[in-house]
């Protein structure tokens, strides 16, 4: 890659930062995506869907799979500003780093996999095998994969790579994630006498005792499957002089390859239903916690928290391919999966489609002050995607 192209993607990626995209929030930076597409002459068409998500296609000039590279342009919030030392949408470059909201987390892979489906279209003058899609999406930071399906559902990809941080290695799973709500129910009383209601909170104290004992499962790759409690509130909230009726809690799960919704849930059902077998009075909900989120083209998106865990053999045909192909130029990548949830949860864990994830920067920068990129990383994790196209278009 020559300096004009390296400084193509640093541009693109201070571009990009550039402009705040909080979740529902990122029409700016689409735009900014979208006419960097449109100006290359090389995109052969670039929309927008109903979502906000940007999508640009490069067709080859021979038939082939269609290879799917996808990056989320949301950004969790920044939080108190003073607290930064590089302003969060300064997108300055300092000692070879490039500071701010979305550099590692992850709009640095963006401009890296964008500005590199054009080199390489150029390079070759579009006479590779296959289809190439470069999506910017939507509202990763609220619903990984959700957004992601009306995307695979107009392409329908053979392959795809997540551009989330890894340190330019390749990433080949994930746990997933479930948000679990569990809910008692009591009767209202007075506080002054407790006997005539039924304590709602007192059951939740039960459920989670019960809940404690389960063990979730574990996997060599993937490590265990966590449930935690998160949070437990109770209504009526202040509760002065009053028995409260109802209580919920929330358990965050970190989810196995092969886990349903159904396996999941049932061995805390299981443990409730023992105790509703000894105490009549007790009564719960046991369910997965859904969202809605406004996009800002102004349709609403919606999600049941259920993302699936994923992994790929690193003895898969298109993973060797791909590792030749780096290895060849120069780069030597670890097989390694994934902590966080990405948008891996639908490609691969819902629809099976073929996936693995590169991305520049360290998992643990994501989210946090003053965050960074590598200029150096940004710009071999370009030749990287460059790598791949080459791989997998062949």
């Amino acid at each position: 890659m020559t300096e004009e192209w390296k400084e193509k993607v640093v541009r693109l990626a201070q571009n990009l930062i550039g402009s705040r995209s909080y979740s529902g929030e990122e029409k700016e930076t689409a735009d900014r995506l979208k006419t960097y597409m449109e100006q290359s002459g090389v995109y052969d068409d670039v929309s927008i869907d109903a979502y906000g998500n940007v999508i640009g296609h490069i067709k080859g000039a021979k038939p082939g799979p269609k290879l799917l590279f996808d990056g989320h342009i949301d950004t969790v919030p920044v939080g108190n500003e003073q607290d930064w030392k590089h302003a969060p949408f300064a997108a300055e470059i300092s000692d070879g780093k490039l500071y701010g909201r979305g550099a590692a987390d992850m709009k640095g892979a963006v401009a890296a996999f964008t500005v590199a489906a054009e080199l390489f279209a150029r390079e070759c003058e579009k006479k590779f095998a296959g289809d190439i899609y470069i999506a910017g999406v939507v509202h990763e930071e609220c619903f990984e994969g959700v957004a992601a399906r009306s995307i695979s559902a107009s392409v329908a990809p053979d392959y795809v790579v997540i551009g989330e941080a890894s340190e330019l290695n390749l990433n080949v799973g994930q746990r997933g994630r479930a948000e679990i709500v569990v809910e008692t129910y009591g009767v209202p009383a007075h506080s002054a006498n407790p006997e005539k209601g039924v304590n709602a909170v007192y059951k939740m104290c039960e459920a989670i005792q019960a809940i404690q004992e389960i063990i979730p499962p574990e996997q060599d790759t993937l490590g265990k499957g966590i449930l935690e409690l998160t949070d437990v509130k109770s209504s009526p909230y202040p509760g002065a002089s009053v028995v409260p009726e109802y209580c919920r809690a929330t358990y965050d799960r970190r989810l196995l390859v092969g886990e349903t919704k159904e396996s999941v849930l049932q061995p805390i059902i299981d443990k409730l239903e023992k105790l509703k077998e000894t105490d009549p009075q007790f009564a719960y909900r046991v369910s997965y916690a859904t969202g809605k989120e406004l996009c800002y083209t102004g349709n609403e998106i919606t999600g049941e928290r259920f993302f699936p865990g994923w992994l790929f053999a690193e003895e898969e045909d298109y993973i060797r391919d791909i590792r030749a192909e780096l290895n060849e130029r120069g780069f030597f990548p670890q097989i390694t999966t994934y902590n966080f949830c990405t948008n891996g949860s639908h490609y691969a864990g819902e629809a099976g489609i073929k996936t693995i994830g590169m991305g520049p920067a360290c998992e643990s920068l994501a989210h946090t002050i003053d965050e960074y990129v590598e200029v150096s990383d940004l710009t071999a994790v370009s030749e990287c995607y460059a790598g791949i196209m080459k791989a997998l278009l062949k």
